[in-house]
């Protein structure tokens, strides 16, 4: 773990995670940039003192001066389920993101959601695809699925860390979590080195919320270096099988980032 503060760019940043990603951060003294496309609506919603970069994550030419001397980025950026909404803004942002960054290196924690390998979803399938973007970055990161926001009971605050993304049923059977212990995840994962690389599903059980996640993240399985999918993920769609789009982009940021692919 690091003490030293970071330069946080936090994308999704005025939605109901992004909010509290941003509260968290600033409380652990990192300071704050949050890509937002409205400044005057950004600023009378999030806290101070956040920096605001006002971009489109549909814009490519409008993200490069809000990654300018990041050195982390989080993201919490959501569209809901219509395929085309996350082909076009949860994905297609996330690799415009990382394309700005131009193969500098910087630490990604990705919000995705539990049931991102469930087969048959299509836009599920573009979350998996965002994930494996950050996988091909060669970028340190961490990737986390939550469950059903807010459906925890007021006793459940034990964090639970699960992999391989068994729970598909879509409903709150599949787990529940907190929308503060969310960005609580996300926000530590930047600086805690047993979070590196890993993939996994966030959950509630019954219980306290611990005071140190460190034996929690270094329970879990790391990704392989050269993943396409999370370490204890079922077997999903071979590259070849994958859009010609999402081919092109993986190997042009995978280029970038120092890799052959």
């Amino acid at each position: 773990m690091t003490d030293k503060p970071l330069t946080v760019l936090v994308v999704g940043a005025t939605g109901s995670i992004g909010r509290l990603v941003v509260a968290e951060a600033q409380r652990r003294g990192h300071h704050v940039r949050a890509l937002v496309r409205d400044a005057s609506r950004a600023g009378r919603i999030l806290p101070g003192p956040t920096d605001l970069a006002v971009g489109d994550l549909t814009r490519p030419a409008t993200l490069t001066a809000a990654v300018e001397g990041v050195d982390a980025i989080v993201f919490t950026h959501g569209s809901g389920t219509r395929e085309a909404d996350v082909r076009d803004i949860d994905y297609a942002g996330l690799a415009n993101v990382l394309t700005a960054l131009n193969g500098r290196r910087v630490r990604i924690a990705l919000m995705t959601a539990v049931g991102t390998t469930r087969p048959g979803t299509p836009y599920a399938a573009w979350k998996r695809r965002a994930e494996r973007l950050v996988r091909a970055s060669g970028d340190p990161y961490t990737i986390v699925r939550p469950g059903w926001f807010d459906y925890n009971d007021p006793g459940q605050r034990a964090i639970v860390l699960r992999q391989g993304d068994t729970e598909q049923s879509g409903t709150p059977a599949d787990g529940v979590i907190a929308r503060d212990e969310i960005a609580r995840v996300l926000v530590d994962s930047l600086t805690n080195a047993a979070a590196e690389r890993l993939t996994f599903e966030l959950v509630a059980d019954d219980g306290a919320e611990q005071d140190d996640l460190t034996p929690v993240f270094a329970a879990l399985t790391r990704d392989a270096p050269d993943a396409l999918d999370g370490a204890e993920d079922a077997p999903s769609a071979p590259l070849a099988d994958e859009p010609q789009r999402f081919r092109d982009d993986r190997d042009a940021i995978a280029l970038l980032g120092g890799r052959t692919g």
